[in-house]
């Protein structure tokens, strides 16, 4: 089952009938008492007049239905404004204030990160393998995503289920990174540095859920599509500053004053949550009733068995699972070439922080050009193209081990800064079109759940990614000292690149669903429906010609 934008408990459906013999007359419609009681509000009567011109069926028939909702075709002005961010929109300006500070926060976690590779690197000589297994490890708490999305859709937090979870991702990386700033000896042993590193990042995963559940739901109900563009560029933008910054501060300042730093910028993201009210939105409130009927046991279970029916369609599991295992089969060598960047070619660390900034500004610009051209490219065709470039990036490493940069008169410093970070950034761009995608899926309620769980699944494979990049360098011969065999494991790494051509069929060819959806109502079938259907109202089918209106209006 391919889940809408708007999801309800029945869904709707519209039977094209054969022409039934018709005589004009002038009524006011009739509903059923069934489907009042099921809609209070009455919402039909908002779309229709209270006299109206139809057509009266002779015979009419009456067929029972389970649909609650009405699908009304928007026209191409309303769809036009979808596309753009609205300002006057419900909550829209507190938005932006409270993911876009979260999501740039998010980007610039990469400061304290620079500094901690350094730190790990140089002050405590760790081995080349271990300081890539570290930097693995850290992520396991990521792999419990679906948890935490799972507890984010079912259980609320007083009147909210999404900025409580944020303001607590947030303090639990304030707990680890402090420590590290404010007692220099927690940073000295690998254990207790292990310890923070892992508690920071079960922080972000939860911080990070929580933002990406947050922003699918207002995009849903507010008709607002593209947000997660718009989160890549603020993720983009964290990226670029601090990268920037950690490149110049970090021959300047201890790495316990940059993770003070951070600390500081982290407890203003915490301030900003905690002055935001969820309400402010204009998304759905708990019902209490419910809630009082409910038990937490019953809430998640039945959120389990949502999300389990959300993956076990092969229009959201299919490609997912390509996603996956392009990342997951690909060996990762950061660590060893991190080292052999440092040690060997004896780069400065501005200049490795520099790279990481024009690898964020390409990633920007790449999300730029998604979200201004590329959005309507088929995403079988989008994705070959990125997969294409991200497998010959991996290659511009071989080029700096072989030195044939010099040979062109390239300086190590200027080839490391501008294509260092190329296949990284290609590799991050190649997730927004697959992130639009599933969130045009995501039933509603499920948002959580379902963007956890892809992140969950994304994160597992970095971390097989890793692991599998130490024992290829484990089993090659790469150490500190003897970097020989690097170039065989880069031919490796392309090579494994270009294996998930194989099946990327699984990769559909349309579009994001809801690009899709408005290209649909101007085929011909649409347009033969829009002659003569039925709309479904509770259990009534009211006939209609939507030419005679036209005529007549």
């Amino acid at each position: 089952m391919i889940f809408p934008l708007i999801s309800s408990e029945n869904s709707f459906i519209t039977i094209t009938p054969k022409i039934p013999r018709v005589q004009e007359t002038s009524v006011k419609p009739i509903f059923c008492s069934s489907f009042q009681n099921r809609n209070p509000n009455n919402t039909v009567n908002k779309f229709l007049k209270p006299t109206i011109k139809t057509s009266r069926v002779l015979n009419p028939q009456i067929v029972t239905t389970d649909s609650s909702q009405i699908s009304l075709k928007k026209n191409s002005r309303s769809r036009r404004n979808e596309e753009r961010i609205d300002f006057g929109q419900v909550g829209i300006k507190q938005m932006l204030a409270l993911c876009g500070l979260g999501y740039w926060v998010q980007g610039f976690r990469c400061f304290p990160w620079l500094a901690l590779n350094f730190h790990m690197a140089h002050n405590l000589s760790v081995h080349p393998s271990t300081l890539q297994l570290v930097q693995n490890s850290g992520n396991i708490p990521m792999v419990a995503k679906p948890l935490y999305g799972i507890l984010s859709d079912a259980l609320y937090i007083g009147d909210a289920h999404r900025i409580p979870y944020i303001c607590i991702g947030v303090l639990l990386q304030i707990l680890s990174w402090g420590p590290l700033a404010l007692f220099p000896v927690a940073g000295k042993a690998l254990p207790t540095l292990m310890a923070c590193v892992l508690l920071s990042n079960l922080g972000a995963s939860i911080t990070e859920v929580a933002k990406d559940a947050l922003v699918a739901e207002y995009g849903q109900k507010h008709r607002m599509v593209g947000l997660q563009s718009y989160a890549f560029m603020a993720v983009a933008a964290g990226g670029i500053l601090g990268s920037l910054f950690g490149g110049y501060f970090l021959p300047k300042i201890s790495s316990t004053t940059m993770f003070l730093i951070f600390a500081a910028l982290l407890s203003l993201q915490l301030a900003v949550s905690l002055s935001a009210r969820e309400e402010h939105f204009g998304l759905a409130e708990p019902s209490y009733h419910n809630v009082a009927r409910k038990s937490i046991l019953e809430s998640i279970r039945t959120q389990l068995s949502d999300l389990i029916m959300a993956i076990g369609d092969e229009g959201i599991s299919r490609p997912l699972t390509w996603l996956v295992a392009s990342v997951a089969m690909v060996p990762i060598l950061s660590g060893s070439i991190f080292c052999y960047q440092t040690q060997c070619l004896n780069l400065d660390p501005s200049v490795i922080g520099m790279s990481r900034v024009i690898g964020q500004l390409t990633l920007l610009s790449l999300t730029v050009l998604y979200d201004r051209y590329w959005k309507k490219v088929p995403l079988r065709k989008l994705v070959a193209a990125v997969q294409i470039l991200y497998a010959c990036s991996l290659l511009l490493d071989l080029i700096l081990l072989k030195q044939i940069n010099l040979q062109f008169g390239i300086p190590n410093e200027v080839f490391v800064l501008f294509f260092s970070g190329l296949a990284e950034s290609l590799a991050q761009f190649k997730l927004l079109p697959f992130s639009m995608f599933l969130v045009s899926l995501c039933p509603q309620g499920c948002e959580g759940s379902l963007t956890s769980f892809s992140a969950s699944a994304l994160c597992l494979s970095s971390i097989a990614s890793g692991f599998l990049g130490v024992g290829l360098a484990s089993l090659i011969g790469i150490t500190s000292g003897d970097y020989s065999s690097l170039p065989v494991g880069i031919i490796i790494q392309f090579l494994a690149a270009l294996l998930p051509f194989i099946w990327i069929h699984h990769v559909p060819m349309c579009e994001p669903m809801v690009e899709k959806g408005r290209q649909r109502g101007l085929s011909k079938k649409t347009r033969k429906n829009r002659r003569i259907g039925r709309v479904v109202f509770g259990s009534v089918f009211v006939y209609r010609r939507e030419r005679e209106f036209e005529a007549d209006g």
